[in-house]
């Protein structure tokens, strides 16, 4: 067990450092290491915990309490939570005492400006593997896309355009056009 959890260790403190933009920027990193890496999951696997910490409140890193839980129990999870918040939240404090210190600092709004694109990039990687994860038929990818142009050329409610969305892939799946066997 102790190897079990010092490895939780090792995935998660550098991910944490790496999570620019938020949790869902290392998404897929973290699908990286424990399926590929660890193969501690199959894919399909990481996708089911991934959906499954998306559906509970609070910040997109909570898949690594999930993945320690699965793993090793409560230990797991202490471990995988600590690893996951404590490196990126000490930087945080040095970083924003740095930060208020010098607010005209040419470095300031070059790492402000370089950072931005980063952060997009990691989070649609993140997305991306996800998607590749659950396998999805053409009336998925459809649906994705649907969502994904509504949400960027819209102002709807996201609210709506989920259930917008999902009307429409039950309508045609319901409908026998999707080509997905029921």
């Amino acid at each position: 067990m102790d190897g079990l959890l010092w490895r939780l260790f090792l995935v998660f403190a550098p991910l944490s450092l790496l999570s620019i933009g938020g949790g869902q920027a290392i998404i897929a990193d973290i699908q990286h290491q424990t399926v590929n890496v660890q193969h501690w999951f199959s894919a399909q696997q990481f996708a089911d915990m991934f959906a499954i910490s998306r559906a509970t409140p609070g910040p997109n890193t909570l898949i690594a309490s999930l993945i320690g839980w699965q793993l090793g129990g409560v230990p797991g999870v202490v471990v995988a939570t600590l690893a996951m918040y404590l490196p990126s939240s000490t930087l945080f404090v040095f970083a924003t005492s740095f930060w208020h210190r010098h607010p005209d600092s040419p470095w300031r709004k070059a790492i402000e400006r370089g950072l931005a694109p980063i952060a997009v990039g990691l989070i649609f990687a993140g997305a991306v593997t996800i998607l590749q994860a659950v396998h999805l038929s053409l009336l998925g990818w459809a649906t994705t896309a649907i969502a994904t142009a509504l949400a960027y050329f819209t102002k709807l409610n996201p609210y709506l355009i989920v259930f917008t969305v999902a009307l429409f892939y039950i309508v045609v799946f319901f409908a026998g056009l999707s080509g997905v066997p029921r």
